[in-house]
């Protein structure tokens, strides 16, 4: 199975519909409560359940999920109320029509679950008007819509980020030690979409970090990222240069990036990271080590772009 451990746990939602063509002398039996098996909605209800719970077992890549809430409704294909979602293909035909709605949170979506809803509650209105009509026939079963993860990314920025990766390390600036954590950091800002502009190595010196944040903030770089002197060393400086010239603290950012750590190893509760703004530039402080910078960013990307339009004056 595919790993999704550096997913973010987030409210992750799906809709999905189908169709159960049938005769409208059929729809008549349903509409009066003459079904030979009983109660059509009921039953169908209950086995779209049983489906949606079912979905890692019968699909071999589904990841188990919890399903923390989940809707189902039925009625009759009308091409007023339904020609929207079928389009006028389905517009002279009757039916029934399915539609769910799911809710989870977690690390991956729920559009399987509700489509499998939907697939079996309708493998259970065929199996129960089968002795009545004989034309019945399952189509136009899709997802409607999923929210939620990766597939809202898009609406925490309308255009590429600028941003600037500035790696503090005594070692690395003497040569001593090749950058790792930068590099990690530069490709997984350009894998969500931003442009970084810089990429600059300095030692851990309180007077050359400054510095070199300054500088990216009179050009209105909106993010920046240090990697390194995070730590609780004699030498971890970063965290408190970059203290010192903060203007507004953004605590919820550190937080969220020592959580998501403190899942993965109990060390990352030494990192002493802080973010905050300058003007309308946020700076995040990311630990010097390849897996704690990955990590990090992992807890706070894309969402972190969205602070900009809160910077500059924008809404939540």
């Amino acid at each position: 199975m595919r790993d999704i451990t550096h997913k973010q746990i987030t409210l992750r939602t799906a809709r999905a519909a189908g169709i159960v063509f049938c005769s409208p002398e059929t729809i008549d039996l349903i509409r009066e409560g003459r079904l030979p098996k009983g109660n059509l909605f009921d039953v169908a209800r209950a086995a779209g359940f049983l489906g949606a719970k079912h979905t890692p077992q019968l699909l071999p890549h589904c990841h188990p999920v919890t399903i923390d809430g989940m809707e189902m409704e039925f009625g009759f294909l009308e091409k007023g109320s339904h020609g929207a979602l079928f389009g006028e293909a389905v517009s002279e035909r009757s039916g029934i029509v399915i539609q769910g709605e799911a809710r989870s949170i977690g690390r991956t979506g729920i559009e399987m679950e509700v489509l499998t809803r939907v697939s079996v509650a309708a493998l259970e209105i065929y199996d129960m008007l089968k002795s009545v009509d004989k034309m019945l026939e399952i189509g136009h079963i899709r997802l409607l819509e999923k929210k939620g993860g990766k597939s809202d990314r898009e609406r925490y920025f309308a255009i590429a980020p600028s941003c600037a990766v500035l790696v503090c390390s005594d070692s690395t600036a003497a040569g001593q030690r090749e950058d790792k954590s930068g590099k990690i950091i530069k490709e997984m800002l350009e894998t969500a979409g931003a442009e970084v502009k810089y990429y600059t190595v300095v030692a851990d010196d309180k007077e050359k970090v400054q510095q070199e944040i300054k500088e990216w903030v009179r050009e209105d770089i909106q993010f920046i990222f240090t990697t390194g002197g995070t730590g609780l060393g004699p030498r971890d400086n970063t965290v408190a240069a970059v203290k010192e010239i903060l203007e507004r603290d953004a605590d919820g950012i550190a937080e969220a990036m020592r959580v998501y750590g403190q899942m993965r190893t109990p060390l990352a509760m030494m990192s002493r990271g802080v973010a905050g703004s300058i003007g309308q530039t946020l700076i995040v402080t990311l630990p010097g080590s390849s897996g704690g910078a990955r990590e990090s960013l992992e807890a706070i990307l894309p969402a972190v772009f969205h602070a900009r339009k809160m910077l500059e004056g924008g809404g939540h």
